[in-house]
């Protein structure tokens, strides 16, 4: 078929005025999933071949990168981990020659049992850890030895004793997390002669919480001040095995002429018509300008000559005591003490000696 020029102009007019009405068409109406598909199926066929596989492959490579992480293991609590003291149990699947009972050894180790090589450590580890060591270690001599540890009592694990300036020393079986400040006052609370601080002697490894490798052991001063205004530093978590005390304060002995010779507590500074005035104050025949401070100063005792009327009448200073000062107040018609006494018995300091009580905090 022959076609002329004006022929080819008119027919290439015509083809272009329908081509551009189907794109506006296209345009014009929502894509439809065999659009999609056809779209997709165009724009990997203008790939070529040679970088077929490189798509697919980097495609495949950001669906992976693109999923969530696998979530790690929960850590066990501290409380789950081997303690000094804990019954453990270890039993070897189907190899009832190997089973195991028994405790941890001084060196926190499983004690008497059989691993054929090194010994397998238990202090302040998970029943799995454990079970893992012991089939490693079994393997030597078992093919794939199937390991189930379990602790079947924690009883025996060291209890915390909380002794000096309280109500009721006791000692706690901790069981759950408990602070200072609870234990206190399961104790009844803190005495008159407690100097305002509690000591907290934490040995290492004797707990899991924050064990020490090193098994050194740290101290911790709390001021009572601090702990009651609040302070969280103030009121730690008291763990198995901690030694804690509520130091007492040194004592001021007043004795002689006074209606109740006593020990006083040192914690604030006292003068000496306060203590005078604490111990119930003068008997009738005391002699006010009679008083002596027995106070010992390196390693020597000193003498402090007192008169009471002088104080009054503002022509003395009202000496402020010391720790262990002895504070006697002569009576009329004796004569003054030259010498301290030999010794001030103390019954309070006698409390809360021998085995205390156990309670169970859980």
């Amino acid at each position: 078929m022959h076609v002329t020029g004006n022929s080819r102009v008119s027919l290439f007019r015509a083809l272009s005025i329908t081509s551009q009405k189907a794109v506006r068409k296209v345009r014009l109406s929502p894509p439809t999933n065999f659009t999609r598909r056809l779209s997709a199926m165009k724009m990997y066929s203008a790939i070529p071949r040679f970088l077929v596989p490189l798509a697919i492959l980097f495609s495949f490579s950001i669906q992976v990168f693109s999923q969530e992480p696998v979530p790690t293991a929960t850590p066990v609590a501290s409380e789950d981990l081997v303690h000094f003291g804990d019954l453990i149990d270890v039993d070897v699947v189907g190899e009832f020659e190997f089973d195991w009972r028994g405790k941890l050894n001084s060196d926190g180790f499983l004690d008497g049992f059989a691993t054929y090589g090194d010994p397998i450590a238990g202090v302040c580890r998970s029943e799995g850890q454990i079970a893992a060591d012991v089939a490693k270690a079994l393997s030597k001599i078992l093919r794939e030895p199937k390991v189930v540890v379990r602790i079947i009592d924690r009883s025996d694990r060291a209890v915390v004793r909380l002794e000096g300036a309280v109500k009721t020393p006791t000692r706690f079986r901790v069981r759950r997390p408990v602070r200072l400040q609870e234990l206190i006052v399961m104790a009844g609370g803190l005495t008159d002669s407690s100097s305002g601080e509690v000591t907290i002697l934490r040995a290492g490894r004797m707990n899991c919480f924050s064990p020490s490798s090193d098994n050194k052991t740290e101290t911790i001063v709390i001021k009572i001040s601090e702990l009651l205004t609040g302070k969280e530093a103030a009121n730690p978590r008291i763990l198995s095995g901690d030694l804690v005390t509520a130091t007492t304060a040194n004592l001021i002995y007043v004795i002689g002429a006074v209606k109740s010779p006593q020990s006083l507590s040192s914690r604030e500074q006292m003068t000496v018509t306060r203590a005078i005035a604490m111990a119930g104050g003068l008997v009738k025949n005391a002699d006010a300008g009679k008083i002596t401070i027995f106070r010992r100063e390196a390693g020597e005792t000193r003498i402090v000559e007192i008169d009471l009327d002088r104080i009054k009448k503002g022509e003395m200073i009202d000496e402020f005591l010391r720790p262990f000062d002895i504070l006697d107040v002569a009576a009329k018609g004796g004569e003054k003490r030259k010498f301290p006494p030999v010794s001030i018995r103390d019954d309070s300091r006698e409390k809360g000696r021998g085995e205390l009580p156990l309670k169970i905090v859980e």
